[in-house]
């Protein structure tokens, strides 16, 4: 894939191939079982990765290919604290395999850099505690996740990673700076 900072809105749609197509042609492809992005159309060569979802385990598998088709299978799990608390605040069972985390895990193993990652685990929980002691945190959480969990959702689906990615980093910044002592 290439740079994710400009030409990630989608543009149409390919009925053959049943994926969205970017400004830069890259395809996108899900289902209630997976996520694929292809370089181009996937008839063609291309290079992939595609997330997969094991409903029955809990878990989910991420793995690419270039175009020589050389598996390189990853798996990834990993806390995310504050979209958690939001979902575990606004699902009546929560599960922490919901597509609003399954999305944003994926989005993090593959386009937040590591330093962001590393301050997002060192502060979130901060965060979080915080945002529990307020006597309307209820109220909180459905801003959080209405301006930012949904928001960053819909903005990956479409392909604006970037976008996701500047609301996401600003709102932990924000939140850290007026909710937690530095």
């Amino acid at each position: 894939m290439t740079d994710n900072k400009a030409g990630d809105r989608i543009t149409s749609k390919n009925e053959t191939t049943n994926s969205f197509v970017n400004e830069r042609g890259e395809h996108l492809k899900f289902t209630n079982k997976s996520m694929s992005a292809y370089s181009t159309d996937p008839r063609e060569s291309h290079s992939t990765s595609h997330l997969s979802i094991d409903h029955n385990k809990n878990t989910f598998t991420v793995s690419s290919h270039g175009e020589d088709r050389t598996e390189k299978p990853t798996s990834s799990t990993g806390n995310c604290f504050i979209t958690s608390a939001c979902m575990n605040h606004y699902l009546d069972t929560f599960d922490d395999n919901c597509e609003e985390l399954t999305i944003l895990r994926w989005f993090r193993d593959n386009f937040v850099p590591k330093k962001d990652i590393k301050h997002y685990y060192h502060t979130a929980p901060a965060i979080v505690s915080a945002i529990d002691e307020m006597h309307d945190k209820d109220a909180v959480y459905d801003y959080i996740y209405e301006s930012v969990v949904y928001t960053c959702v819909d903005a990956i689906k479409r392909g604006d990673y970037h976008f996701a990615y500047e609301r996401y980093k600003n709102s932990i910044l924000n939140f850290h700076s007026k909710m937690c002592v530095v």
